[in-house]
């Protein structure tokens, strides 16, 4: 995989002190050695059973905190937060949890919501969730865009019983929980499209909300959607309700709120307040984009001393040239998740794109990494190296660095754990004789692209003038 620039926000100093005093004391991660499948306590035997079948036999350290904070003595009494290296096994941290959790729930609603930045991100995140909930009786859906809105419409919210039964008494068709999902795994655009268009969908019941990739998540608006999440979330102790200038209640536009159940498991209770679980491989320490999240009582679990780590198993080199990745004649330009998925079958060697990528995504078998220019700052060298060396497999990630910047990609460098990197100089023959290789490259690149536009402009498709290459956002 190939990555190259896109600019992200600046970092401050690795080492500082964090603002907020619950991130000075984290609980480590270290101190955890994982454990194998069938001793962690508690887990359920069908959930075990699940995790085996996926051909995990011992749990990460990451996932064995997790669950001592949610499931263990922890007991979901706090907000959770993770920092852990990339390809640390974040996922199946948070969703092991929650599906334990709602195995004993009674009705069917929606409870759990997984907002991730992506679409390829939410789908991979799904097919986690897929594996283990339905073993349980729980139902898992997503939203995020790779079907019609419609679509997903009738995939999570049936119509109400009023509808089918005219008799029936509105008042209980006002409290019936109308989703057909008790997880739901979405990106933010499209969980927006449906809070506000989708009748039928609430989030009245949630009782877990997940934000992956936490730092990225905050760092963008995407419409607004946590605010909105977190305001039809509160509690009912709360006031929603807004007034008129004569002292009148009227109703809060956002009219989807928490309130105290009826029926069926429901009656006389509140839900239970909103548990959080925040995480990314660079966590955010910013305490004004931490305060949009409202956590209760956070808990930090980290991964090493510094706020950055490098994986174990990554192998790290810095090769002073500027030559191009030949490699590059392999590449095609069909939708990102079609790429995705030819490279993942090996029909496609190499991958090139843009940062966009270095989120999350996980490919088995990826061996190889390269920087085609020097990352800006240490998180996203981290995101893009952490492609590989994932799950606890090793990897290796080659970054092209022009002489003058050695010194600083190695500063660069110390703010992480586990960042040594050797360094290693391709001789000027070496590149000669790639040159010709490298230019029928470049020669066949520009073919392709031509015949593209060619069929685009038959097609009607409108070219921009300023180039006529369709972009790519896939590694």
């Amino acid at each position: 995989m190939v990555a190259m620039a896109r600019k992200e926000e600046e970092e401050g100093p690795a080492d500082r002190v964090p603002h907020l005093p619950w991130m000075r004391y984290p609980v480590d991660i270290d101190t955890f050695s994982g454990c194998p499948v069938a001793q962690l306590p508690r887990l359920d035997p069908r959930l075990a059973e699940a995790v085996q079948r996926m051909g995990i036999e011992s749990f990460f350290p990451v996932q064995e905190a997790a669950w001592v904070e949610t499931i263990g003595p922890g007991a979901f009494e706090r907000d959770v937060c993770i920092n852990s290296p990339t390809g640390s096994g974040k996922t199946l941290a948070y969703a092991l949890p929650i599906v334990q959790m709602l195995s004993t729930r009674k009705v069917r609603c929606l409870r759990a919501l997984v907002v991730l930045p992506t679409r390829d991100l939410a789908l991979q995140v799904k097919e986690v969730f897929d594996a283990i909930a339905p073993v349980v009786g729980l139902s898992v859906g997503s939203a995020v865009g790779q079907s019609s809105i419609a679509d997903e419409v009738s995939n999570l919210v049936r119509k109400p019983k009023q509808e089918l039964y005219q008799t029936i008494d509105e008042e209980y068709v006002k409290m019936e929980p109308l989703t057909k999902v008790d997880i739901l795994v979405a990106t933010p655009g499209r969980l927006m499209d449906h809070i506000n268009m989708t009748n039928g969908f609430s989030l009245e019941h949630l009782q877990y909300l997940v934000i992956d990739e936490t730092d990225r998540m905050l760092r963008e608006a995407y419409q607004s959607w946590l605010p909105t999440v977190i305001e039809l979330t509160h509690s009912i102790g709360q006031d929603h309700s807004w007034h008129d200038t004569d002292g009148k209640t009227l109703l809060h536009s956002l009219t989807t709120i928490r309130r105290s159940g009826v029926e069926r498991g429901f009656k006389g209770k509140c839900y239970p307040r909103l548990a959080k679980i925040v995480l990314s491989a660079t966590l955010t320490q910013d305490p004004s984009k931490l305060s949009q999240l409202e956590l209760h009582h956070p808990l930090l679990l980290n991964s090493g001393k510094k706020r950055y780590r490098i994986p174990t198993k990554l192998e790290s080199y810095k090769l002073a040239t500027i030559i191009l990745a030949y490699a590059i004649i392999l590449i095609e330009f069909p939708s990102c998740r079609k790429t995705l998925e030819a490279f993942k079958e090996g029909e496609i060697d190499v991958l090139i794109g843009t940062d966009r990528m270095a989120r999350g995504i996980h490919i088995d078998g990826l061996r190889y990494v390269i920087n085609y220019d020097m990352p800006p700052y240490v998180k996203t060298y981290i995101h893009r190296a952490g492609r590989t060396a994932r799950a606890g497999e090793s990897g290796s990630c080659f970054t092209f660095l022009r002489k003058h910047e050695v010194k600083t990609f190695d500063k660069m460098l110390k703010k992480a754990d586990n960042a040594s990197c050797s360094l290693h100089s391709v001789p000027e023959e070496s590149i000669e004789t790639l040159r010709p290789v490298f230019s029928s490259a470049l020669k066949k690149l520009e073919e392709s692209l031509e015949s593209e536009a060619a069929k685009k402009s038959n097609s009607g498709e409108k070219i921009s003038s300023g180039s006529k290459r369709k972009r790519t956002n896939q590694k």
